[in-house]
């Protein structure tokens, strides 16, 4: 399972569990992210969510690119755009899904793109002393699609901001 979701008393504890891929988001891991926000925002008894990484080296590496664009590719290119704006974002918290609840992200190694966007999504963000964030997308002329832009410069102080990005 390319997600994890481990409860303990009133704390929902959600891992992304792809330690050899960086813990980046395929579509396998977006659908059980999506599935597992929905778990955390109908279950009355979970009060709060933490999300993290699997292993040391990265919390989560944004999207798995490979993986995304082989499915992505089977859609006609006039619907794609449709296709992205039904789906809640990235890993199910991005966009088109409110959960209602905290959320927790405990950052652990690298925190890029995709990664950097679900952190930014959540409420509250702890890093270790390894970790480091950055929105990788741009050096490639994309924009960061799940608010990466709009929500950092609310997280961090502007001039910090525009260095990241």
């Amino acid at each position: 399972m390319p997600v994890r979701f481990e409860t303990d008393g009133h704390i929902a504890w959600i891992t992304l569990d792809r330690p050899e891929a960086l813990n980046a988001i395929d579509p396998e891991s977006h659908a059980a992210l999506v599935a597992a926000w929905k778990r955390f925002r109908d279950e009355e008894d979970l009060r709060v969510a933490v999300l993290t990484g699997a292993g040391t080296k990265a919390f989560c590496a944004g999207v798995d690119i490979k993986r995304m664009g082989d499915f992505y590719g089977k859609v006609p290119a006039g619907q794609r755009v449709e296709v992205w704006n039904r789906e809640p974002g990235i890993g199910g918290i991005t966009r088109n899904l409110e959960v209602g609840k905290p959320v927790i992200a405990a950052v652990n190694g690298l925190c890029l793109g995709g990664g950097l966007e679900l952190a930014l999504a959540s409420d509250i963000r702890l890093a270790s002393a390894n970790a480091s964030f950055g929105l990788p997308e741009v050096r490639w002329a994309i924009i960061p699609g799940q608010g990466g832009t709009q929500r950092l410069p609310r997280a961090v102080p502007p001039a910090v901001a525009l260095e990241m990005i």
